[in-house]
């Protein structure tokens, strides 16, 4: 079991609660810059039994979605739970300004194709059970690695945005979506700690690799759009067979 799960580039968290609650990793680091989605993990991990509350009290039509993404947060626990239901109802759980509800859906449900308001308050009462092994950060998540990555008994795992290859889904996707690719594959190699680092392949992104001496693998995966797209994982020394 490691020590500390560093992510810095956080988002939903995935990684570092799956780490944590499967006993992966004793602890959790968590950053996000972005300010919406740093708003839901203030809430849930400070105000989880209001964010289950409202969660299971809220009738997700499109009128009311609507008027929630319009009303401007008076509280922490009120902007938490704005993110976590636009997440849930639009598009591909895009935040950003100007991103549309969805329509089909999966399984042609429509708005309510990702709205399972009883397993993602399970989650949420999971999350509030780890509380005293989760740390989140709104901060850069560059500057945390440079303070954390040394941290002796730690690993890291890196998503940065894609906006490596002259891609315009980063500046699409995120608010907070200028990056600077090289500094990381640097300060990555400089630490010392192990890592595993998600990228979309682009030549940008294999000359760094190759640069650093890194291992990767392509995996292949579906976007939003259902389309094939080819992405990289990306570790200190080769752990995977391609």
């Amino acid at each position: 079991m490691y020590r500390l799960l560093i992510e810095p580039f956080c988002g939903g968290g995935i990684v570092s609660l799956t780490a944590v609650m499967e006993g992966f990793a004793e602890r959790a680091l968590m950053a996000e810059i972005d300010h919406d989605v740093a708003a839901f993990w203030h809430a849930a991990l400070r105000h989880g039994d209001e964010l289950r509350e409202r969660l299971l009290a809220f009738n997700p039509t499109r009128e009311n979605v609507q008027r929630l993404a319009r009303r401007q947060p008076d509280n922490v626990i009120d902007h938490g739970f704005r993110t976590l239901v636009l997440n849930r109802t639009r598009r591909g759980g895009i935040l950003a300004p100007g991103a549309s509800l969805a329509r089909n859906g999966e399984n042609g449900k429509g708005i309510r194709s990702r709205w399972y308001p009883e397993t993602i308050a399970k989650r949420l009462e999971d999350i509030s059970a780890c509380v005293d092994r989760l740390v989140f950060c709104e901060t850069d998540g560059m500057q945390l690695l440079a303070a954390a990555a040394s941290v002796p008994g730690s690993v890291i795992f890196a998503d940065p945005p894609y906006t490596a290859g002259g891609k315009r889904a980063g500046a699409r996707l995120y608010a907070s979506h200028d990056f600077n690719h090289p500094e990381l594959f640097a300060l990555l190699d400089d630490s010392g700690a192990e890592f595993l680092m998600t990228y979309d392949r682009a030549p940008e992104i294999v000359a760094l690799v190759e640069k650093h001496g890194f291992a990767a693998v392509v995996v292949s995966m579906k976007n939003t759009h259902h389309d094939r797209v080819e992405e990289l994982v990306i570790t200190r020394s080769p752990i995977f067979s391609e």
